[in-house]
């Protein structure tokens, strides 16, 4: 009798660890990097450099970052070019020394801010990725992947009346490449 327990024990754990196995390489590349605490929802700014700021406090809380080294990276990068896309979209990215992983943080903002956007609109949703200092390949498979996220109308008309974290997670999570 116990061995019989004992199997459906190793059973039910084996297939929860396959669905959990099966469901992380179902999610794309985004969600699997951006945690819902990293996610804001009417964040409150008015320039890029407070944006930057502001963004380096989410992750200074999520992954122990230096606010100062986060907002120095993405005010570096965006010398160089703007990171808007159009359609009122930006993705703001930098490299970071000694981080290990690439980290991503969503913020919608309460009112659009100029970002030099090649459509001149002002931006109101902004993916902010961050990965290791030599990270090359992977960056520009993210970025490849945010693009394509952002080019699709639905999926940016979701984020933008998305009620809060939970929800913007949800279109992250749900969102699945064309093709």
């Amino acid at each position: 009798m116990r061995l019989s327990c004992e199997r459906v024990a190793i059973r039910r754990f084996a297939f929860r660890l396959s669905t959990t196995i099966r469901a992380r390489q179902s999610m794309n590349q985004i969600a699997a990097l951006l945690p819902v605490e990293n996610i804001v929802v009417d964040m409150d700014i008015a320039t890029k450099p407070q944006f930057f700021s502001a963004v380096g406090n989410v992750f200074e809380r999520s992954a122990g970052l230096s606010q100062g080294k986060v907002a120095a990276s993405l005010a570096a990068r965006e010398k160089l070019g703007s990171t808007a896309l159009g359609q009122g979209i930006a993705i703001p990215h930098g490299r970071i020394a000694g981080l290990r992983e690439a980290v991503g943080a969503f913020a919608r903002l309460r009112k659009p801010v100029p970002f030099d956007a090649p459509d001149g609109k002002p931006v109101d949703q902004l993916f902010v990725l961050l990965v290791p200092e030599h990270a090359t390949d992977q960056h520009l498979q993210l970025l490849s992947e945010l693009a394509q996220m952002f080019s699709e109308r639905e999926f940016r008309d979701r984020l933008a009346h998305a009620p809060d974290a939970t929800a913007l997670a949800d279109a992250f999570r749900d969102w699945k490449p064309a093709g």
